[in-house]
């Protein structure tokens, strides 16, 4: 595993408490050309707000650890 896919966990071990608090989490699936694709399980996959989870929350806490990462997409 490349130094920015540990940092991707990383950043995605910081907000889990949070997603499964409210019965949720993340997968990390891939890292290509500065872009990352997570799924989201259990309450986050189906949640209505989901997208400001991703966009507020994970994006933000991926891009504080690797600033050169673009974007950060949801997945099925």
């Amino acid at each position: 595993m490349s130094t920015s896919e540990n940092k991707i966990l990383e950043a995605l071990d910081s907000v889990r408490p949070f997603l499964k608090q409210d019965g949720g989490d993340v997968e990390f699936v891939a890292y290509e050309n500065n872009i990352v694709k997570l799924r989201l399980l259990g309450a986050c996959s189906t949640c209505s707000i989901s997208h400001l989870t991703m966009k507020a929350g994970i994006e933000e806490s991926i891009k504080k650890l690797l600033p050169e990462v673009e974007s950060v997409l949801a997945i099925e």
